[in-house]
């Protein structure tokens, strides 16, 4: 993976435009330095822009393009299955372009080699498959490089060396990730790409189908969902700070594998690291703690970018101007964070640790919508969960942490209370296990879950997921946000257009920032 500079690093998605073909022209020679560092002239970046705008996308790192895809709108019926790249893109002059047609066809993707550890690949054919719904087009159909296969041309088949790709007995860049994002090989295509000497001038012929395509209607507009995934922690000694993020890690990997949008760490969920400190005082013990707070936010930093998905990363504590807080963090996937401190410290937390509270409450725009984070005790104030809900909130994230079922009670019925009351989803993930060597970390209960506002268009017990208690799991679902702006115009009530706000209302008297 290549190194990241969290503090610098920037990932973009974006349409190309006319202005970066120079980084576009430097990343190809190096993508393809296999071919000779061929790469695409200007004058057909610009017939590309002018013809089908919409179907260029690009990915820029701190402001330098590395990755791109390009793609045209065919009428596949004008072309049998054994067409040649020459023959799709009309000798290149992309005269094949049809804006009426069925089907995207991908004339181009690669990655500059030094970032192909940041998954850049996977968002541009997330794009393409957007895209494709959006234009409502039936199919995205592309011919595939296998760049591998001359290193086997004299012993197999181009038929057997792509069965042994799939079986993962031989290793095919190219085609091991279009198959992972959900493409499917229809046959062999023989001198597609003239010159390309690494697949021995074959190729295979891939399709992604839509399965949201509609014959009889020109456009489709795209499902407004998110899938959320929630990390129920389990306490255990670690060993240090590497085994603690190999942990973290490996439930990002995981929910990321299943396109979660978000995943919610708990609160506190580092603790294990104050085993060390158990022989001082317990405010000191988590002022230690706190140090690794930074260094912890960089590595998840790291992983939202690498794995694409948006992480409230629980919470932690952390010392600001001599005063211990406890912080959450959201790092969103093209690279920028925002934090939120807890407000409310349980009075635990005020008298053996000497926690303050937090005196900022602001909305946090995501690319799935808006959304608010509140920390445990926080959920059991209404007030400031309206206040989130007065600017757009459409996910309450609540890290928590609580060491018996009455404190998880509080937390579960209260966070349910604030989206029925709010209109919102809200979710919330708590820490199970026992640390026995961490003063007032020894046990923890929690079944953490996904809640729904009460009307028709959610579940009947307005749960739309919960874990198992007390048992170290993730639980990942989809939440649909447009059902919210049905509710919020049509429900059978609406808490929050029935206000009475001539008689009442609800204010924040410190400055939202």
């Amino acid at each position: 993976m290549p190194e990241i500079s969290p503090e610098t690093t920037s990932v973009v998605l974006r349409a190309l435009q006319k202005k970066d073909y120079k980084d576009l022209k430097a990343s190809m020679i190096e993508a393809y330095s296999g071919l000779g560092g061929s790469f695409w002239d200007q004058e057909k970046i610009n017939k590309l822009l002018q013809i089908f705008p919409e179907g260029q996308f690009c990915v820029e790192v701190n402001g330098r393009v590395v990755a791109c895809a390009l793609a045209i709108i065919v009428n596949y019926k004008k072309f049998t299955d054994r067409h040649t790249y020459n023959q799709i893109t009309g000798n290149y002059t992309f005269n094949t372009h049809e804006p009426n047609g069925d089907v995207l066809y991908g004339i181009d993707v690669f990655v500059h080699p030094d970032h192909r550890g940041l998954r850049l690949g996977r968002r541009l054919y997330d794009a393409r498959k957007e895209l494709c719904e959006r234009l409502n087009l039936r199919a995205i159909i592309a011919g595939g490089r296998i760049p591998h296969y001359e290193q086997y041309a004299d012993s197999l088949s181009p038929r057997e060396y792509i069965e042994k790709v799939k079986l993962k007995e031989i290793h095919d860049p190219t085609l091991n990730f279009q198959l992972s994002n959900d493409f499917h090989v229809r046959k062999v295509l023989k001198g597609y790409l003239k010159g390309d000497t690494e697949s021995m001038e074959y190729a295979t012929l891939l399709e992604w189908t839509n399965i949201y395509y509609q014959e009889d209607q020109t456009v489709q507009p795209l499902a407004s969902t998110a899938r959320i995934g929630l990390v129920q922690w389990e306490m255990r000694p670690m060993t240090d700070m590497d085994a603690l993020m190999e942990q973290v890690e490996f439930f990002v990997d995981v929910v990321s594998g299943y396109k979660c949008d978000f995943i919610l760490f708990p609160e506190l969920f580092n603790a294990p690291l104050m085993a060390d400190f158990n022989h001082l005082g317990e405010a000191d013990a988590v002022r230690e703690l706190a140090r690794f707070t930074e260094h912890i936010r960089s590595r998840f930093i790291e992983f939202a970018v690498s794995y694409n998905v948006n992480i409230i990363t629980g919470s932690m504590p952390i010392v600001e101007e001599g005063m211990l807080k406890n912080i959450s963090y959201l790092c969103r996937r093209d690279g920028t964070w925002d934090s939120y401190s807890k407000i409310h410290p349980t009075p635990i937390e005020v008298k053996s640790w000497g926690m303050s509270g937090g005196d900022k409450l602001k909305i946090f725009d995501t690319d799935c919508g808006k959304i608010g984070i509140l920390i445990c005790y926080d959920v059991e104030f209404p007030e400031l969960s309206r206040i989130y809900a007065e600017q757009g909130m459409q996910i309450l994230f609540v890290p928590f942490l609580t060491d018996n079922q009455n404190g998880y009670t509080r937390v579960r019925h209260c966070a349910q209370a604030r989206a029925i009351e709010n209109e919102c989803y809200v979710a919330i993930a708590g820490c199970v296990g026992n640390l026995p060597k961490v003063n007032n970390m020894d046990i923890q209960y929690a079944q953490s879950a996904i809640f729904t506002p009460s009307d028709f268009q959610f579940p009947t017990n307005a749960i739309k997921a919960e874990a198992t208690p007390n048992t170290e799991m993730t639980l990942i679902a989809d939440v649909d946000l447009n059902a919210l702006k049905e509710l919020h115009q049509y429900g059978t009530v609406r808490t929050l257009k029935d206000r009475r706000t001539d008689l009442y209302e609800v204010n924040w008297l410190k400055k939202l920032t």
